[in-house]
């Protein structure tokens, strides 16, 4: 018999196997390195950052929409000019990080694509800027109920602002006044808790703190409305009568506001505010008694925009509808509440806008 030897070929067979299933495996690995992985849904941003965006993108467009009535019909420039001026500032300021600062100065970021205004967008005449401010800050005002303590008092100002432009413009043009923007009245709400929750001495250290307001905020309410109330005093034998008339009518508004800001500071556990017997009055006070309550007033403005960024809950209602009220009453004795009411805004510290229609030299810089 022959002997048999063996097939090489048969012994080559394992070892192809195994460089082809290599090489499988090789192209597959490159296959799933090469195709990119699917990116997580970006998470949506917070409600703060929301209402900054929808704030900011509503001022724009109405900045626009003055700008081009303005430009249109030079009649109108006077009265939209104020308008366009506020809308400026309050675009730069809400360009500001959402930190509650907005004087600090640092390089904004553009605003989101929702934020650009297109050509066709917006109010087309001057009865239709008056209604857009007044829904504006009419949102605006909602907004800051929910908003974080810094941006709800930023929200709150411009909305105030806006509410109050809608009225003055809608006054100088000759249209319809919104519902909105009629006037706010004073909103004092009663408290429905009839006793303090707060703990006996004995037990406050290991009471939890109360989740109400700062009572630091609303002790500093307290005092700026007993100070009005005696600023009021002072003034009514000496204003004028056409004047004697509101002031009488906002000093019984100042006592509620007074009385119920005491309530509130009671409820928060804080400690209770003294009733001064005097005080000092600024010179020429009752030389000027409308110029000095107008000052008194803004005094108050920016006691309410301070409780609106550290109250929550039904203080901090209460507080928007006071930060509005007082906002009213100190453009009623001809003083400036400011652009963004309870808060301090350095103009020259703000972003500027992104580039696109500017205001000229005369309607705002």
């Amino acid at each position: 018999m022959k002997d048999r030897r063996p097939d090489p070929k048969h012994g080559m067979r394992p070892f192809r196997y195994a460089v082809l299933a290599l090489a499988a495996l090789v192209v597959l690995s490159l296959g799933f390195a090469l195709i990119p992985a699917e990116r997580p849904v970006p998470a949506e941003p917070p409600f703060s950052e929301r209402a900054r965006a929808a704030a900011l993108s509503a001022v724009l467009e109405m900045r626009t929409a003055g700008l081009a009535l303005a430009s249109a019909d030079t009649s109108q420039s006077t009265a939209l000019g104020p308008v366009v001026t506020l809308l400026t500032i309050q675009a730069r300021a809400l360009l500001a990080p959402a930190s509650g600062s907005p004087s600090a100065p640092t390089e904004a970021s553009p605003p989101p694509a929702a934020a650009t205004p297109s050509a066709d967008a917006g109010p087309q005449n001057t009865a239709e800027l008056v209604r857009a401010l007044a829904v504006s800050g009419t949102a605006r005002l909602k907004d800051a109920e929910t908003a974080d303590g810094g941006m709800a008092r930023l929200l709150a100002g411009t909305g105030t602002a806006q509410l109050l432009a809608a009225a003055q413009l809608a006054s100088a043009a000759g249209v319809p006044v919104p519902p909105e923007a009629a006037g706010p009245g004073t909103e004092v709400q009663a408290t429905a808790q009839p006793a303090s929750p707060c703990p006996s001495p004995p037990a406050r250290a290991a009471a939890p703190a109360p989740a109400v307001s700062s009572p630091a905020a609303l002790a500093a309410a307290v005092s700026a409305e007993q100070q009005a109330v005696y600023g009021y005093q002072a003034a009514l034998p000496r204003l004028a009568p056409a004047d004697a008339g509101p002031a009488s009518e906002f000093l019984g508004a100042h006592k509620e506001l007074a009385a119920a800001a005491v309530e509130r500071l009671r409820l928060a556990c804080g400690t209770e505010v003294p009733q001064q017997p005097g005080y000092v009055l600024d010179p020429g006070f009752l030389a000027a008694p409308a110029a000095a309550l107008g000052r008194l007033e803004a005094a108050t403005v920016v006691a309410y925009g301070d409780l609106v960024a550290a109250a929550q809950g039904q203080d901090r209602k209460w507080a928007l509808a006071a930060l509005r009220s007082a906002a009213a009453r100190t453009l009623r004795w001809g003083a400036d509440p400011g652009p963004v009411p309870g808060l301090t805004l350095d103009a020259g510290q703000l972003p500027g806008l992104p580039a696109g229609p500017r205001p000229s030299s005369s309607v705002a810089s």
